[in-house]
């Protein structure tokens, strides 16, 4: 899979709360939850946010509660992948469950700047900066793992299972 978007930076330690503020967690509605994506860091995100732009973080992205919304607001807003220099582990499982691809590359983060274009290819494993032409190496996403992001997560890869499973 490859996700080619302009970049929102943000830095280390970006929590659940800043990522999704808990004010608003009295629903699971993801165009609800979009409206407020990154509020309590930039209350402006989501009207500056286009689909199929790229989130780029530095260390401990997804810290905080274990909450699934944080991903689902996210995705929803339009953001396609993020990469960081590491993620928070329940975050990580989180946001793929969901379907939303998330790329570990210090190197990317440390070196990309408000604005940049990125083109991440999860299959082969590399991030190419097209505004400053550098390219990075990460680990390319599992089969496992490229089949759940394309079916939309967890929940979607399971129901396709079972509709081909009724097919046979």
């Amino acid at each position: 899979m490859v996700i080619k978007g302009k970049i929102h930076c943000f830095g280390n330690d970006v929590n659940t709360d800043d990522i999704i503020p808990a004010v608003y967690l009295d629903t699971t509605e993801p165009s609800e939850l979009a409206k407020h994506c990154m509020t309590g860091i930039d209350p402006a995100f989501p009207c500056r946010v286009m689909s199929g732009e790229i989130m780029v973080a530095n260390k401990n992205f997804g810290c905080g509660s274990s909450r699934e919304h944080a991903p689902i607001a996210i995705k929803a807003c339009g953001i396609a992948c993020v990469v960081a220099a590491s993620f928070a582990r329940i975050f990580y499982r989180n946001a793929i469950n969901i379907g939303l691809p998330i790329v570990v590359c210090p190197e990317a983060a440390a070196e990309s700047t408000d604005g940049d274009v990125l083109e991440v290819d999860t299959t082969q494993g590399t991030i190419r900066n097209l505004t400053t032409d550098k390219t990075y190496t990460t680990a390319p996403f599992p089969e496992f793992m490229q089949r759940l992001i394309s079916a939309g997560g967890l929940m979607e890869y399971v129901r396709e299972k079972r509709r081909q499973m009724c097919i046979k």
